[in-house]
């Protein structure tokens, strides 16, 4: 059971730092997408998707669980210790996982926290408050009425009047 919080946890702390070093570069995924992908349908330059960083639940389950796979078929054949891995390999995909939505959640929260961001916010909620306070909500009430129930002092023309002074009409 130790062994495996100690998995559990190594893995948490290998997927945030997975996603981070792919929120920074993603050349190794870039790399796998030219090898897979004919040149029409490569990825862009501009995109910052990678294995597990921008990529949907299935997606990074599907990349997570190929990679402890891999190193798990790589491991027993490596030693000659054939041990029931089974719980360990579970562990370290759940342990990847939450660790890859934990990294998201601070580098999120860090992107959305910068100044200029703050300073937006704080500005729109300054509006917000100023129209809530700027008068008392019966005498709003009161304005628009008035303003329904007053009269109009010109009549409107008729589109026959206006095509009439415009000449087009007899």
């Amino acid at each position: 059971m130790t062994l495996e919080i100690i998995v559990f946890i190594a893995a948490i702390l290998f997927g945030i730092v997975w996603y981070w070093r792919e929120s920074k570069s993603n050349k190794l995924y870039r790399l796998a997408n030219k090898i897979t992908h004919a040149k029409a349908l490569q990825m862009k330059a501009e995109n910052q998707k990678g294995f597990v960083h921008q990529q949907p639940f299935l997606l990074r389950l599907v990349w997570v669980t190929l990679l402890f796979a891999v190193g798990a078929g790589i491991v027993t054949f490596v030693t000659p210790i054939n041990v029931f891995f089974i719980q360990y390999f579970a562990s370290a995909i759940v342990g990847t996982l939450i660790g890859s939505y934990i990294a998201s959640a601070v580098i999120f929260t860090r992107d959305s926290t910068s100044k200029e961001n703050i300073e937006k916010v704080f500005d729109k909620g300054k509006e917000y408050v100023e129209d809530l306070v700027e008068g008392d909500p019966e005498e709003r009430v009161e304005q628009k009425i008035e303003e329904t129930t007053q009269p109009e002092v010109e009549p409107k023309k008729s589109a026959r009047d206006r095509l009439k002074d415009k000449g087009m009409i007899k």
